[in-house]
């Protein structure tokens, strides 16, 4: 089981990471998440360089991706040869987007009929490609999911647990990344949204 977070220069790191260590607390044998990048090594909007543990190629054959957020997305849906990489089929594997990655699942066709959630700076860049925006963390329909605002990472992390391992899975990786003294209303509160993003 593969999961990848595609991540582009100007990242947000929040975006990345949080979903990169959450997903991370629920890895069973055989699974791995990996950062998913353009070349070998990605730089943040704060300056920070990572190196690629996978390529786009490999990230498009993942079980679930997640597309990160960042200052640069909207250079990414004008780049026409990389967008042309992205492979992504909800047919086959979850796909998620965080914050300005709503951008790319727009421009790719992915969100036709569906509505999503995005960051405030993003809200009207997607609506202007025709999808409806919602004024709220988290949603998803079948395999695709968008969350909005860099702490609904932890939201759009539990769905690809809850998906690719169980309700159970994700309550215990939420649980232990939540504040102390206030797990409990946190887990609630995420396991809400999580619930309905469950196939019947």
């Amino acid at each position: 089981m593969h999961i990848a977070i595609l991540t582009f220069d100007g990242f947000n790191e929040l975006d990345s990471f949080i979903a990169l260590g959450i997903v991370g607390f629920a890895l069973r044998p055989g699974w791995r998440v990996s950062i998913a990048g353009t070349g070998p090594k990605i730089v943040s909007k704060n300056g920070l360089t990572v190196e690629s543990q996978c390529s786009i190629a490999e990230a498009c054959a993942a079980d679930a991706v997640i597309v990160g957020s960042g200052m640069g997305t909207r250079r990414v849906v004008e780049d026409s040869a990389l967008m042309a990489q992205l492979q992504l089929d909800p047919a086959r594997q979850l796909v998620g987007a965080q914050c300005s990655g709503a951008l790319i699942l727009a421009r790719l066709g992915l969100l036709q009929r569906l509505p999503a959630c995005t960051d405030l700076t993003t809200k009207p860049w997607v609506e202007a490609v025709g999808v409806e925006v919602r004024n709220q963390p988290f949603i998803s329909r079948g395999n695709v999911a968008t969350a909005g605002g860099c702490l609904a990472s932890a939201y759009l992390a539990g769905w690809v647990i809850a998906r690719l391992a169980g309700l159970e899975a994700a309550r215990d990786a939420l649980h232990y990344v939540a504040p102390v003294g206030e797990k409990e209303d946190y887990v609630a509160r995420a396991m809400a949204h999580l619930q309905g993003a469950m196939p019947a």
